[in-house]
């Protein structure tokens, strides 16, 4: 059947699976949403108040179903803006396709109005990107697209159409559903040395980060874990990966982690990464890390393997294939004395923030937020202090409800990530974590909340302070506090029924489990303003550069 481009990337979208689209309508992209408009019944477009919102928006879909986000942008800057969503995409390994319209064929490279060579600029940050020049490589460019994004490490991909390839016809030829099903290679000498390391260990230590979570491998680390009495601690990108509750979890590792997670990976003697790139934020002196442990890393990109760290066994696979190669070969083992310790640790070291309902302690109020909103509920952050008190005191117990940006730690994510995890999974309580300095970056998306009647909470933890950075210049600039005392006077509340939502003010637990309940009930968007004393720090601390012998704890 004959078909113009535009029919064509909502057909093969369609076969595809996709059922929802974030975006912003433009001129080199009229032709898309005349197609759109007809297949409204096929699609749901759902209008960001700005791109970089659909951009996060996506990256928030994929990361709360565990599918392949969608956003689309017109040309020039409605594409730039989708930069900064494309990289926080790429950097935590999250599947999503942008697509960008451009100026036609014949006009590119003569700087027209709203032309931008979007390939270029996004090429650091894409797994891949395409430009499509002629109609007849649409459909199978689309398909190529989908299946960058879901194979091996998971990416962003971008495809560039300019206005003509839209109008075009061809020849439209169906096709399948692109399926993935990729096989790694570990030979059995691998698998008997790994389980032959394991045995030898009398301090071992799991680290496992977001490639857990990617490969649906949680099940069988749960076995591993349990087989050879094994401890294990998370990155934030696998919060939920092992339930909280788990006696064998040590908690989050890094740079604001557990100290007894800390001072485990010191101790141990053998350190089995998996799915985890040993960044900074963990490994914050590579050359003082786990200094007496052998290493084994296991990832599905051989990259990131001896980027950070010298490792001693070397896997390129997927977790979860991995973990189930390896399990056979793995001899039920106790390492009681080993426990015993850690527990020691963990009674005298680690932090134990102090409870006061009269008035918003940090770690209260997310506790508060987790135990009302339940267990099944998502957790989506932005990046401050909110967004560690979040992943230290959440409690998330299961994959995909735990939404952050980890990588390159954007601030103003949370908000278009949690509207994407509502419309993705709508089934879900979906809460909104920020900070006044976050929530300011991008809250125009409260406006899409109340479009769609989204009942989105956000909880935001204001200090009046840029958080995070004003500790810093506390505790390491001798309270020179530059630029992050901003001043600003903003009534959250009035701002949320302006918007068309319902806010709230509260000062203490009591006021904020009356809040909760009444925004809980999912009439649609709601705001609770947490006031919070700015001396408020997160804590523990290792400084950037710095080892345990370092931690800051109080």
């Amino acid at each position: 059947m004959v078909k113009n481009g535009s029919e064509i990337l909502v057909e093969t979208l369609v076969e595809q699976g996709v059922d929802t689209i974030f975006g912003y309508p433009g001129g080199a992209v009229l032709n898309i949403y005349d197609a759109l408009y007809k297949n409204s019944d096929r699609i749901r477009h759902i209008l960001t108040s700005h791109e970089q919102g659909a951009a996060h928006a996506a990256d928030g879909y994929a990361r709360a179903t565990g599918r392949v986000g969608v956003c689309l942008a017109t040309s020039g800057p409605g594409a730039t803006n989708l930069v900064t969503g494309i990289a926080t995409a790429y950097m935590d390994s999250i599947p999503m396709v942008a697509i960008t319209g451009n100026v036609g064929t014949s006009l590119i490279g003569r700087d027209s109005f709203q032309e931008v060579y979007i390939a270029g600029i996004t090429m650091p940050v894409t797994k891949h990107n395409f430009v499509v020049r002629h109609v007849e490589e649409l459909a199978d460019t689309i398909r190529s697209a989908f299946r960058i994004a879901s194979s091996g490490r998971p990416g962003p991909v971008l495809i560039d159409i300019p206005k003509d390839v839209t109008a075009a016809t061809c020849e439209f030829l169906p096709g399948e559903k692109v399926e993935v099903h990729e096989e790694y290679e570990v030979t059995e000498e691998q698998l008997r040395t790994v389980a032959d390391m394991i045995a030898q260990s009398a301090r071992p230590v799991l680290y496992f980060g977001g490639g857990v979570e990617t490969a649906d491998a949680e099940d069988a680390l749960l076995e591993l874990m349990h087989k050879a009495d094994i401890p294990a601690a998370h990155t934030m990108m696998a919060i939920g990966c092992v339930p909280e509750s788990e006696p064998l979890s040590l908690g989050l590792i890094g740079m604001h982690g557990t100290v007894s997670a800390a001072w485990a990976v010191e101790r141990s003697d053998l350190l089995i990464g998996i799915g985890a790139r040993f960044s900074d934020r963990v490994a914050t002196n590579p050359r003082r890390f786990a200094p007496k442990a052998k290493i084994i890393h296991v990832d599905i990109d051989a990259a990131e393997i001896n980027k950070n760290i010298g490792v001693d066994q070397a896997i390129v696979s997927d977790a979860r294939q991995f973990l189930t190669k390896l399990l056979p070969y793995v001899q039920p083992a106790t390492h009681r004395p080993w426990r015993t310790q850690i527990a020691t640790w963990r009674t005298k070291l680690d932090y134990v923030p102090k409870d006061d309902e009269s008035v918003l302690k940090p770690h209260q109020v997310m506790r508060t937020v987790a135990q009302m909103a339940g267990a099944d509920a998502i957790i989506a952050t932005d990046v401050g202090q909110h967004q560690l008190w979040a992943a230290q005191y959440c409690g998330r117990s299961k994959i995909h409800q735990f939404i952050t940006s980890g990588g390159l730690g954007t601030m103003g994510f949370g908000y278009g990530a949690a509207i994407g995890a509502q419309v993705g999974d709508p089934d879900k309580t979906v809460i909104h974590v920020t900070g006044d300095g976050s929530f300011h970056m991008n809250l125009n998306e409260m406006a899409t909340a109340v479009s769609y009647d989204l009942p989105v909470i956000t909880v935001l933890m204001n200090n009046r302070v840029l958080g995070m950075v004003y500790q810093w210049q506390t505790m390491f600039y001798e309270q020179r506090y530059s630029q992050t005392q901003p001043g600003r006077k903003t009534d959250y509340v009035k701002l949320a029924e302006a918007f068309g939502a319902r806010g709230f003010r509260v000062t203490n637990i009591a006021e904020l489990r009356a809040a909760l309940e009444q925004a809980l009930q999912r009439t649609g968007p709601v705001l609770i303003d947490c006031e919070i004393d700015r001396e408020e720090r997160v804590l523990p601390m290792i400084p950037a550069g710095g080892t345990v012998d370092d931690i800051v704890s109080g």
